[in-house]
């Protein structure tokens, strides 16, 4: 005889797998994003090492044509995550072997493509240029196929939720980059450091090969490029304005103060490293979880963006305080002669990553849900006063102006980001969008 059940032990049964369920679906995105952070931390270390070991072998002035170069990479890269691995983190999140593995090989051929084409392209700018600039840039192109290859190695693991392979190819990188840099200093020019860090990065993209099992498929960038063109130009245009603008406001601040001002500013985000690498390669894990966030419990992708951003911008804080407390042998020994001139700008420069950490919260919601249009008015929004900003605070003030005027931009732009994510939530509770997934 089957045994009589109440209703209150119906009630209970049920509940107790789903709140298995539950504790085992955040156990499992806690474990992704601590891979992430772990990630991050060794992309941040590796990119402060090498600021700060060329800051303290080259000088200022060089060191200023060094993140000249650097920051050319961003944009470039930007260009790259745009059109290969944005729609990639967004649409294969989460998705069977075979349909990620498929479109993994179109994603980092797509990305080879990008490099070697735009690689072309610098190589001869900077042949044509000559000087101290020239070199570096045309170093910079030979280099850019392997540094972004290695980036869509990263946007490929998150995306399979293997964050800890990512952390692994982000470690072969730093390994590498220890001779790479010490034969560099032996030279002591721009170009044999952007050689160095260029070859180490070639390195960790082989190896990434050989983690994955993937070949990347040069001759399924256009098949790539075809099925996702709804998002990767508008991601591209999104990236490139964001990128971009840093980069204008380089320009800018070199053309109205000087090139040791690049050098300052850079020093400045040297000293937030952790915070800035966390924001440029946010996207690697945070976009990839809200997908799944958005898939399992769409109700629920408000409060994740809003707890990504809020502590992004109360750790930024909390790190800017404690480097206003350094010691100022402490901060020659970490940069050299140009520790004077970038501790004055620790202030807004902290100001402006808290600003930013703020808004990539909401970044990240709007890519989850795949709405293009909403991010990428943001992000041309943003980068208008951004670049608006830096150059009329330098006009204005020059260096610490410059400073001052980005922060109020980047405060400023991350209000809009969030007043368009709460926007896309409230149309979607009242008219429910389509899978973000491709099938």
């Amino acid at each position: 005889m089957t045994p009589m059940t109440t209703e209150g032990e119906k009630t209970t049964t049920s509940a107790a797998p789903a709140g298995h369920a539950r504790r085992t679906a955040k156990r499992a995105i806690v474990g992704r994003l601590s891979w992430g952070l772990a990630d991050q931390a060794a992309s941040s270390m590796s990119n402060f090492a090498v600021g700060i070991y060329v800051a303290r072998s080259l000088g200022l002035a060089a060191f200023g044509v060094f993140s000249l170069a650097w920051g050319t990479y961003g944009v470039v890269l930007s260009v790259s995550r745009g059109l290969a691995t944005d729609p990639l983190v967004v649409r294969f999140s989460g998705v069977s072997d075979t349909s990620w593995r498929g479109a993994v090989a179109r994603s980092s051929g797509t990305a080879l493509g990008v490099g070697a084409a735009i690689g072309a392209a610098c190589l001869v700018v900077g042949l044509g240029l000559g000087g101290r600039v020239g070199p570096a840039f045309a170093c910079l192109g030979v280099m850019l196929p392997g540094l972004l290859l290695q980036d869509a190695w990263r946007y490929a693991f998150f995306a399979a939720g293997t964050g800890r392979k990512a952390f692994v190819n982000d470690l072969v990188w730093g390994v590498a980059l220890v001779p790479a840099m010490v034969m560099a200093a032996r030279v002591g020019s721009v170009a044999a450091f952007v050689l160095a860090w260029g070859a180490s990065a070639a390195v960790a993209a082989a190896y990434g090969c050989l983690q994955s099992g993937i070949r990347p498929r040069l001759t399924g960038a256009r098949e790539w490029l075809r099925e996702h063109r709804d998002l990767g130009y508008r991601y591209l245009v999104e990236n490139v304005s964001n990128s971009g603008a840093s980069q204008l406001r380089a320009y800018g601040l070199g053309a109205i103060v000087g090139v040791s001002a690049v050098g300052v500013v850079r020093g400045a985000e040297l000293l937030l490293g952790p915070f800035m690498a966390v924001l440029m390669g946010l996207s690697l894990v945070t976009v990839a979880e809200a997908a799944r966030v958005l898939r399992r419990a769409p109700h629920r992708l408000g409060a994740f963006c809003l707890l990504l951003g809020g502590g992004q911008a109360v750790a930024a804080l909390l790190w800017g305080a404690a480097l206003l407390l350094m010691p100022d042998r402490l901060g020659e020994l970490v940069l050299g002669g140009v520790w004077p001139s970038a501790s004055q700008l620790i202030v807004p420069v902290t100001l402006g990553v808290a600003g930013a950490g703020l808004g990539t919260g909401a970044a990240a919601g709007l890519r989850a849900l795949a709405a293009a249009r909403r991010s990428l008015r943001c992000q041309l929004f943003a980068s208008a006063c951004y670049v608006g900003g830096g150059l009329g605070g330098a006009a204005v003030a020059g260096t610490i102006g410059s400073a001052w005027g980005v922060a109020a931009a980047t405060v400023s732009g991350s209000a809009v980001w969030w007043l368009h994510l709460w926007s896309a939530l409230r149309e979607r509770h009242h008219n429910p969008i389509r899978e973000v997934r491709k099938p």
